[in-house]
């Protein structure tokens, strides 16, 4: 005590004296500023609770009462929009930009009005202000999108998606199957394309279309011909404020949209659903939220996942709810990162393919051993943070590695939330990691309007899907065939609650194969809880066929698994009955091969890379050392494989607008290959 006394008050030499006190007021200020960790609300080792029949609800959900909405004065699509008019009191609701300048944005009040002049126009023009009135819209994401679907709504029509990634040949087949007499669309382009099949008497109902682009006469007079009428929007908005019509607002139960599911193989499916749907799927988003996030008219979210499918117009409608704002990008993903630089969203909605994008190139750029380490450092150091349940992105390690990926995408991120595919562990904890927000993943599908599980607020696992939100419940379902069973934990996941669709258009047949008796939505996905209470997606009930031997295959889940590969971008696993082995297409990663062939010894152009027998065989020596770790039988990996140096696409055909794999496109159109790898592995 004496010595501590006497080194106290002894007298010090001013530099020593100025770097104590200084180490001592930084020690003094990180003990007062050290950010405090926030415990879940949850128990995180039971985070969902078992009800009768075998179902489980979220642990959030404290009765058995599924919520139908979050505020009382917002029960459907419509008044959803009309809340954020007013407790935004007018303020900015839809942005839109130029190469290279600032947003500038639409009032919630004059997107009400404009709304209101477009219906009042398709009432004018003799469409019903009803619940079986159908009006397409085919276009790209942009504000005049939501201003024609919340026309329908204030009016108590229905909106059909179209988009042209379906092809010609579906866009035939949704309007007529859904009787469309009227399109919304935005270049001349498609315009043309819809003129087009009137003149070849393949839609012959259609007898509307509305521009948003400047069109010329000669395309107004070559519709006029076939008995198409062409109406600029401005021209539309102009005739319906002429002609102005009270909205007719519509109720929960009346459907809201037709959502056309792409699907890997035959007709697109007409999923019906309802404002309750929409509105329920957006109370169950919120409920979960509240305790890590509250949306306000400050907040703004960027549009550029596909509006014509759920996941997005449920984001949206979670803004709008709140007042908040939507910002459109350009219409070129590629210039993404310059909109969201300008924009700077605090909401961030997204899927794996884009994360996966963004990883790579962070991972690309720790090019040295030293770089390497540091990168990791700071990772496994922010998301010791995370699981602690400190989120934060003020850290050393932010203003070392991170800031750069945040100012990346804006710098204001407060929530991300990823769905459409699965996430691997790695992409996701570094996303936890690096935004400095939380970050969740979600599951669903267009049936169950958009989501049916989420990760819960403070879980920082990965490998699951989370929890039932609010809306609904999840049960999981024998599929003996495949050997799952629900007393073991495992089985086909079934979703009930007021998030599930109607059923498909004019499609009983269809109908009854995905909603059972009971009401019960049949997904064809196959899931497990783990112990903790969480569902994770193990395989898929569809796409499973017999190798000669008998053994079931599931292909979707050993792409799933090899696509873990690093050199790996794509994958596609074929197998045939009457073969007693899978084979593989793998489409490289183009910014990872030349590092991984140059560590055998192997140069030159990607397309070369991608001939080379010997990088061959280092990624299928790669894919089979995946494929073990990740738990493939033997039967499940591949024998053979063809390196592609193309990507699969939308643009190809061998994609879907939801980016799942086209089984039936994708064999034939490698069914050289595919019968030349199965020749080799027999000789």
């Amino acid at each position: 005590m004496l010595f501590i006394f006497n080194f106290l008050f002894s007298p010090l030499p001013t530099p020593a004296l100025i770097c104590l006190l200084t180490f001592g007021t930084a020690i003094f200020l990180w003990l007062i500023n050290r950010p405090q960790p926030v415990p879940p609300l949850i128990d995180l080792n039971n985070q969902s609770e078992g009800i009768e029949g075998g179902a489980r609800r979220g642990a959030f959900q404290k009765s058995n009462d599924l919520i139908l909405y979050y505020f009382s004065d917002a029960k459907t699509a419509y008044e959803i929009f009309q809340r954020g008019l007013a407790v935004s009191d007018n303020g900015p609701c839809l942005g839109y930009r130029k190469p290279n300048q600032p947003y500038k944005w639409l009032s919630y009040k004059q997107v009400s009005d404009r709304a209101e002049y477009l219906g009042s126009c398709l009432l004018h023009k003799g469409y019903k202000p009803s619940p079986d009135q159908f009006v397409g819209i085919f276009a790209q994401n942009r504000p005049e999108w939501v201003i024609s679907e919340l026309a329908c709504y204030t009016y108590s029509m229905v909106t059909v998606p179209l988009y042209d990634t379906l092809g010609s040949d579906a866009i035939i087949y949704i309007i007529n199957k859904a009787n469309i007499p009227v399109v919304i669309c935005d270049t001349p382009q498609k315009a043309t394309m819809l003129i087009e099949n009137v003149e070849k008497s393949l839609t012959p109902g259609l007898k509307t279309i509305i521009l948003m682009d400047p069109f010329d006469d000669d395309l107004k007079q070559r519709g006029q011909k076939c008995g198409i009428e062409m109406l600029s929007l401005s021209d539309a908005e102009n005739l319906g404020k002429e002609n102005f019509k009270k909205p007719v607002p519509p109720n929960p139960e009346n459907l809201s949209i037709i959502c056309f599911t792409s699907g890997t193989t035959g007709d697109p499916k007409g999923a019906m659903i309802t404002h309750q749907n929409v509105v329920s799927n957006t109370a169950g988003f919120l409920k979960l939220l509240e305790p890590t996030f509250h949306p306000t008219s400050e907040d703004v979210t960027i549009s550029y996942l596909p509006l014509a499918h759920m996941f997005e117009r449920i984001v949206q409608a979670v803004l709008f709810s709140c007042g908040g704002r939507v910002g459109f990008f350009q219409g070129d993903i590629r210039l993404l990162p310059d909109d969201m630089k300008t924009l700077k969203p605090t909401v961030f909605p997204t899927v794996p393919r884009l994360l996966n994008r963004i990883y790579d190139k962070v991972q690309n750029e720790a090019k040295t051993p030293l770089k390497k380490f540091l990168l990791n450092l700071a990772i496994d150091t922010k998301f010791n943070e995370v699981k602690n349940g400190i989120v934060r992105r003020d850290s050393l390690w932010d203003k070392l590695f991170f800031s750069k990926i945040q100012d990346n995408l804006g710098g204001r991120i407060c929530l991300m939330i990823t769905g459409a595919a699965p996430i691997s562990a790695p992409v996701l904890t570094f996303f936890r990691a690096a935004l400095g927000c939380p970050v969740f993943e979600a599951y669903g599908q267009t049936e169950c309007t958009a989501g049916c599980t989420i990760t819960s607020p403070g879980d920082w696992t990965a490998g699951h899907v989370g929890t039932p939100v609010a809306c609904n419940f999840v049960k999981l379902e024998d599929v003996a065939d495949m050997n799952y069973f629900s007393v073991n934990n495992e089985g086909e996941i079934c979703i009930k609650g007021n998030n599930v669709f109607q059923g498909y258009l004019k499609d009983p047949e269809k109908t009854q194969e995905a909603l059972d008796k009971d009401g019960w939505l049949h997904t064809g996905d196959i899931g497990r809880w783990l112990p903790n209470g969480t569902l994770k997606i193990i395989d898929r009930k569809k796409n499973i066929f017999k190798l000669a031997q008998g053994e079931y295959i599931a292909p979707e889940k050993i792409e799933n698994i090899y696509i873990r590969s690093r050199p790996v971008s794509q994958v596609f696993v074929h197998g045939e009955s009457l073969q007693s082995s899978l084979v593989g297409v793998v489409v490289p990663d183009p910014d990872v091969l030349p590092a991984f062939a140059a560590k055998i010894g192997v140069k030159g152009s990607f397309e070369e890379l991608c001939q080379n027998q010997n990088v061959k065989k280092a990624i299928f020596e790669d894919l089979q050392k995946v494929g073990k770790e990740g738990g493939l039988k033997s039967f499940e990996q591949v024998k053979n494989i063809f390196i592609y140096p193309e990507q699969f696409s939308i643009e190809n055909g061998l994609l879907t607008p939801t980016l799942k794999a086209k089984r039936v496109e994708l064999s034939k159109f490698f069914q050289t290959q595919i019968k030349s790898l199965y020749e080799s592995i027999q000789e």
